[in-house]
Parts: C-alpha cells; structure tokens; sequence
C-alpha cells in the first residue's frame, strides 16, 4: 500500500543520512576521537567471562578510564571488541546484554575469547545500529502485508485513516476519586474503545497518573497482560515504578536507564535471578565451564589424542549449555506468563524473550516523540491501541531534513488526532504553572481550554512577585554572532545572568540555601548554552546556589519542570531571521517548564516578524510584564 511505501522510502531516506553521519565520526577517526564522541570505551579490562546460550559467550568489560564521558553504548547496541595491536584484524561483534555505570555486558558469538584478547590494550566500540532501522523496516512491511486481512488488520486501517474507531457502549466503570473529571473522561474513554483512544495530555495535566490509572482499569476489565511502551528508557522506566508502586506485576524488558534498587527488581534478570530453579541453572553453569576449562588446557597443536580430549570436553559442556538454555527458557516463559505488565521501549518490543507474544492492548506513551515506523513495532502486537502524549510539544529527532520535511516528522499520533478527533480526551486542568504563565501557551496551542488548579493558579515565589516576564533587548545592540550551525549571543547571556543575580539577591532574604527555589536556564541554541554555563561558573555570587540552577537546552529540559525559568531567546539581527526559534513547539515546551516564574529574554524588533513571538509580546503587555532591557541597562 502507498502509505506504508511512502513510510519505507521516509525510513530508507534516514538510515542513509544517520549511517553517512555515523561513518563521518568514524572512518578516519583516532581512537581518541571516538571515545571523545562517545562510541568507544577504552581502555577497558575484562572482569568475568561465562558460556552463554548457544554458541555464544558473554563478558563482562569494565572501563578503566576516561570514565566521565558520556556514551552511547547502551544495552540492545551493536559493538566490536578489538584490540589495538591490529584492531583490523583483532576484533569480534557482539551487543550489549547489559550495561550498568562503567560495566558493561557483551554477548559474542563464539564458545571461547581469541588469543589476542590476551595481549595489548582492549577497546569496545560502538556499531551503527542497523537492528532499529531493520525492526522497523520489518514492521512496516508487515503492517502494509497485514492491510487487507479481516481480522489482523482491523487495527492497521483504523491507524490509517480507512476505518472509524468504534466503542462500545456497555462500559465497565472504574470512578477513581482521586482523578479530575476529565482525567475521569480519559479513562473512561480507553475502557470504552474496541481499537483506539488518545490521552492529549498537554504540560502538568497529570498524564502519567491518569495512564497508570487506566492501565490498572484495564487490567480489572480484561484480565488481561498489557504491553506498555515509550520511546526513551527514561519514559519507560518512570512508568514502570509508577504501575509497581500500584501493586501491578510488572516486568521491565530491556536495561533500565536509571540505576535504582527499585527498577532493576523489575528487570527479567533480576527475576530469574529470583527464580527457585536458578539455583539448578548455577550448578550446570559451574559444570560447563570447568569442561571448558579443562579443554582450554589442550592447546591446539598438541597431538591427534589430546584434540579429541579437548573436543570430547567442549562438546560435553555444549550438552550442558543446552540443558541451560531449556531451563532458562522455562522460566522466562513462566515469569513473563505472571506478569500483568510488560513495560519496554518501541523497539525493545521485539526483544528475543517476548518477540512472539500478542496483546490485547499496548499502550504508547510519550506518542508526540515517537518515529512512526518505531511505533508499528509494538502496535502490530495489539488489537487495541492507547496512545498518550502532546503532539504540541517536541516532535521525534529526524537526522535527515529531507525525510522530515516530507512528513517522518509527523507522528502517528498526531495522525490519529487529525482522523479520529472522537477518540481523543483532552486533559484541560494543569497543576504545574500560575495561571499567566500557562495562558499564553493554553491560547495558541490547545484552544484556550487549559485551567490551572486552584493550588497552583496564583503561586509566587513571594507576594509582591511578579510570574511573568519578557525583557525587551531591542535597541540595546545586543547582537547575535554565529558559531558554525548555532548562534550566539554574549551581551544577552551577561544581561541574563546580571538579571538572574538580582532576583537571587530578593530570593536569599526569603529562603535559606536548603529550600531555594530551584532554577533552570535555558535556550535552544547550544553555543548560547555553553556560554551562559561558563559564565555561571564565573558568578562567584551564584556560586552557593549553583545546586539549585541548572542550564541546558530546550529540548533536554521536556517532561521537566523549575520553580523558575529563564529563556535565552539570543536572536538579534536586522534581517528579522529567527531560524530555528520558529520552531514554535520547542517554545511551548520552553514557556511550560516555569512553575512560578517565567522570564524570557529576546529582541522584539527581530522577533515581532512572527506572529507567534508578536503576539507573546502582546499577551505580556497585556499583564503588565512587558519590560525594556534600557531600565535595567541605565540601573546599572
């Protein structure tokens, strides 16, 4: 079918753009360079290795420095293991069956370690990862496949705009109490629905409580195993604590990003780890390997006596090893049979230990930042589908400005929205922002409806404060500067950070360092950040609260929230070109982080050519929070 064709040629359009950007970090790089750039760990040590299922073989690697570097080795990810004394030649493919601070997990296909793992410094590097992109690859063929089948493929022409979403009407009900009446709604929808339903939960209106709640619903409605997926780790696990901490089974597919006691009992690991049969397992394990170490004592150029000894050994502990694999086998069938909730990333959806298993529904969440072809993988699995997220905020990364111009951008969820408006609640009350700071975004992006709870509409960060700001730096010849791809603006970030340390100065009379109100700055442009963190650093009166301020990017602060928050808009030019701030749902989630105070920083006479920032400014006058940079300029 054409949609799914398109979706295909999308999909092939990305992975050429990601495997060409990926070979440039790569190819002629030292391997000094890669573990700079995050795709290499080295040096590193082994610590353990032990005989896997099958052929395979799993190590344990510790890095033993550089440990600081942020990387890109997580579990699932294709890697090499090499050494540098011909790291052409020595080097054996693996993926990573855990990773946890600096010890990783990688799983070998071969029954022993080569002889040059023995000599010179080791290294793991990262491969381009080709499994996401053939899972979903797969996926779409299959859903396009699946199109015309009566029953296989009622959900796909829902999703696809060729069938209505139907509901039925005997509802079983489930009043929560503690749920607002739209978050009442919301739940009563997704029980209601045959296929599908949509949470629109815009920021602070208490998405995730209303998901767990619903999932607990389903549960009691159908008694049945549900499958819930997100796009991040960090999605997935905050849900799996969430639905835990409710009393619900839960298992946690995958490695978890957050290294809590809590989330790693969730783990398949950890359960089978549990599991009364493990202790047999151990037992046989111990055996295997002392066959094969008995066998690793043969060398290989010893005579036609010893290599039968030593193959007769390795065969013994294969048998073994088989026995292993049924057992293991065994109890990860019982434990995922048990578990009322099978939590996972989209991909991590069609891991080996549940590949195969079907649901009666699957529950997406974060659906606004999920790559479409991601999200037939878990989708194929359902009859029914719940997708929960904000179309209005952060789309999915595309790497490839072509694929996301021509529509990879767009995410089925805001697809379905479009299609089916029936089938979607909108979560109307917030409980994160005084109202000022939330009218603005509520106005432009969900017509109007947003409320802000009474606990919450007024809050301030003391009476006489005011919740909102813009400062106007136009005229001030505070100008941008470019620096490659991004830009920058230094007089801005100095005028942010003096404006900054004057609001501490009122703070510090009302709070003690303990309870300071916490603070974030930030900006789309990363060269802008850089700036302001370094000048931070050198604001020795800042310095006893640089606990409680925090600066980064827009798009690493989503799903967050601060007592305070201060936008560096840092485009200054007299063309009027804003260029990546018209990405106006980066700003909806830039304007919705703030809880008592909002103060954003920009040139008017560049940003007023568009409309979004034009009437932003408009809206700020109208509550008396319009401000020009000169006052505080003159002050000083």
């Amino acid at each position: 079918m054409e949609y799914f064709n398109t979706l295909l040629d999308l999909l092939k359009t990305e992975r050429e753009e990601d495997q060409a950007a990926y070979l440039k970090l790569t190819e002629s790089s030292s391997v000094a360079e890669r573990r700079a750039n995050g795709l290499t760990w080295y040096p590193i040590a082994i610590r353990a290795s032990e005989m896997s299922r099958g052929d395979y073989l799993t190590v344990e690697l510790e890095r033993t420095t550089h440990q600081e570097i942020n990387h890109q080795l997580r579990f699932g990810a294709s890697v090499v293991l090499f050494s540098n004394h011909d790291p052409k030649i020595d080097r054996l493919e693996g993926v990573v069956s855990h990773q946890s601070g600096n010890k990783l997990k990688i799983t070998l296909r071969t029954d022993e370690l080569p002889d040059w793992s023995r000599d010179g410094k080791l290294g793991v590097d990262v491969l381009f990862d080709n499994n996401s992109y053939d899972e979903m690859q797969a996926a779409l063929k299959q859903a396009s496949a699946q199109l015309d089948d009566k029953e296989e493929g009622n959900l796909i022409r829902v999703l696809t705009g060729s069938k209505s979403p139907s509901f039925h009407t005997e509802t079983f009900k489930y009043d929560l109490p503690k749920l607002n009446p739209q978050q009442q709604l919301a739940v009563d929808k997704i029980l209601a629905a045959n296929d599908l339903a949509i949470v629109h939960g815009p920021p602070g209106t208490g998405k995730t409580t209303t998901l767990v709640q619903a999932i607990k619903a389903l549960i009691k409605q159908d008694h049945q195993q549900i499958l819930v997926v997100a796009p991040s780790n960090t999605a997935v696990d905050l849900l799996s604590e969430k639905l835990a901490d409710e009393g619900l089974n839960v298992l946690r597919v995958g490695n978890p990003a957050r290294v809590s006691e809590r989330l790693m009992s969730l783990t398949l690991d950890s359960k089978m780890a549990e599991h009364p049969q493990t202790k047999e397992l151990k037992t046989l394990k111990k055996q295997a390997n002392e066959y094969k170490n008995m066998a690793h004592k043969y060398k290989r150029n010893f005579g036609k006596a010893e290599q039968e000894q030593r193959k007769a050994l390795f065969s013994e502990a294969h048998k073994i090893m088989k026995e292993v694999g049924n057992i293991e086998q065994y109890i990860m069938d019982d434990l995922l049979s048990k578990a009322q909730v099978i939590t996972a990333t989209l991909v991590g959806a069609n891991h080996y230990t549940v590949r195969n298993r079907k649901y009666h529904t699957v529950v997406v969440d974060e659906a606004g930042q999920a790559l479409e072809p991601a999200c037939w993988i878990p989708v194929l699995k359902a009859k029914k589908v719940v997708f929960a997220g904000d179309h209005c905020q952060l789309s999915p990364t595309v790497k490839s400005n072509v694929a996301a111009r021509n529509g990879l951008s767009t995410t089925l969820l805001e697809k379905c929205v479009t299609l089916h408006p029936e089938a979607v609640v909108l979560l109307e009350e917030q409980y994160r922002m005084h109202e000022s700071i939330m009218g603005y975004s509520s106005q432009v992006f969900y017509q109007g409806k947003l409320k802000a709870n009474a606990a919450v509409a007024g809050h301030l960060l003391f009476p006489e404060d005011k919740p909102l700001a813009f400062i106007d730096t136009a005229g001030c010849g505070f100008d941008e500067k470019n620096e490659g791809t991004s830009s920058t603006n230094p007089e801005e970030a100095v005028f942010l950070l003096k404006h900054l340390t004057q609001l501490v100065q009122q703070l510090k009379l009302k709070y003690t360092p303990e309870n300071f109100p916490s603070v974030a700055v930030i900006s789309p442009y990363k060269q802008q950040v850089y700036i302001l963190k370094d000048l931070l650093l050198n604001a020795p009166e800042l310095q006893l609260y640089a606990t409680h301020i925090s600066v980064n990017t827009i798009d690493s602060f989503q799903g967050q929230e601060r007592d305070v928050v201060y936008i560096s808009l840092t485009r200054s030019n007299s063309e009027g070109t804003i260029g990546f701030l018209s990405d106006t749902r980066r700003m909806n989630v830039a304007m919705t982080r703030a809880k008592k105070k909002l103060v954003v920083i920009g040139d008017s006479a560049t940003l007023s050519r568009s409309s979004f920032y034009s009437d932003f400014i408009t809206y700020a006058e109208g509550k008396d929070a319009y401000q020009s940079a000169w006052e505080f300029v003159e002050d000083n």
